[in-house]
């Protein structure tokens, strides 16, 4: 999965979802540092917010629904 964001990023700075034999190359190399480079990227950063509850985070999302769509009905 982590392929997916390089790959597709390589797709739309060039134009081509599959490239020829002869732009293969190039074209793997590309993802391959792409991917390489985002890692280093995500490594180096720094956060002082602490991590966050997926579970929390979801059941904030649903009560921010419930009130704007019970607003919407009344």
């Amino acid at each position: 999965a982590r392929a997916a964001p390089p790959l597709q990023y390589v797709r739309k700075v060039s134009g081509m979802t599959k490239p020829s034999q002869a732009n293969a190359e190039a074209f793997d190399r590309a993802v391959h540092e792409i991917a390489h480079l985002t890692q280093h990227l995500l490594d180096e950063l720094v956060t002082t917010a602490p991590p966050k509850d997926r579970e929390v985070e979801a059941e904030k999302a649903r009560a921010r629904a419930a009130k704007r769509y019970s607003t919407m009905a009344g």
